[in-house]
């Protein structure tokens, strides 16, 4: 696990090298250089552009659109991480197990487990990063959607059904903290790793409710158009885990 923590840190601090987070004022056009700006945002950019040409220059409603249709991109991927994740959970008491039967720190009872684990998860087809590898994939998408509300500057001077898309509101980082937390609790509901596991479940319940505040914190400073793009994702994820996870939990 924490091999996996190291290697997404890693990961999002070389992400946040590439996108130049000190071009998040700088409005993104044809001319932007680099291959962040060329490959990610600007396309996006562009695409924002003339769906909001296509509705009377709706901002808002394409904000909307790119963001249910970038969702709708992914989703595969997002089913993987959480099959992936119900693999690993299902295996969770054999793991137990084989921790308790190899509890010693010595360095050949440790080898013994670390063996015995990687036996356990090819037997069961499991493979522990691969619940990672989407949010790997996910991850420069997902920022590029950011800068690319940042920095079209159209989107700032336009308004959205009762706020404006340039200016902090202060409706919607409630909404987007309400919807994340509920996206986490359902979550949660469906983690059934964290009965046998403590430790886990008081980690899970602090993040339950720090995220949502942090994340609604932030709104409240940032550009109504994030904030917008923030609550979109929050529920369409709400309806995605709803949809996807009770199949899961009726064929256990």
């Amino acid at each position: 696990m924490r091999k996996k923590i190291l290697l997404l840190i890693t990961f999002v601090g070389l992400l946040a090298i590439l996108s130049g987070c000190t071009e998040i004022n700088e409005p993104v056009t044809a001319e932007s250089e680099g291959i962040w700006n060329t490959i990610f945002v600007y396309p996006l950019s562009w695409v924002i552009i003339k769906i909001a040409e296509i509705f009377n220059e709706g901002y808002g409603l394409s904000i909307v659109i790119v963001t249910v249709f970038i969702r709708l991109l992914i989703l595969p991927l997002s089913i993987k991480q959480l099959k992936s994740s119900k693999s690993m959970q299902e295996i969770q008491p054999k793991l137990q197990e084989l921790q308790k039967k190899y509890s010693s720190k010595d360095a050949n009872t440790q080898q013994k487990l670390q063996k015995e684990t990687m036996e356990l998860f090819q037997k069961n087809g499991v493979n522990p990063l691969a619940g990672c590898l989407p949010i790997f994939v996910q991850m420069p998408i997902l920022i590029a959607m950011y800068h690319a509300i940042m920095r079209t500057s159209e989107v700032s001077t336009h308004n959205f059904l009762w706020f404006e898309l340039g200016s902090p509101d202060y409706i919607l980082p409630i909404l987007t903290a309400a919807f994340t937390f509920l996206q986490q609790k359902l979550m949660m509901s469906t983690n059934t790793s964290m009965k046998g596991n403590p430790q886990m479940a008081m980690q899970m319940q602090v993040m339950l409710y720090v995220m949502p505040i942090m994340i609604g914190v932030m709104a409240f400073f940032f550009p109504a158009a994030l904030a917008l793009y923030w609550v979109t994702g929050n529920i369409f994820m709400v309806v995605q885990t709803l949809l996807i996870n009770k199949p899961m939990m009726t064929n256990k």
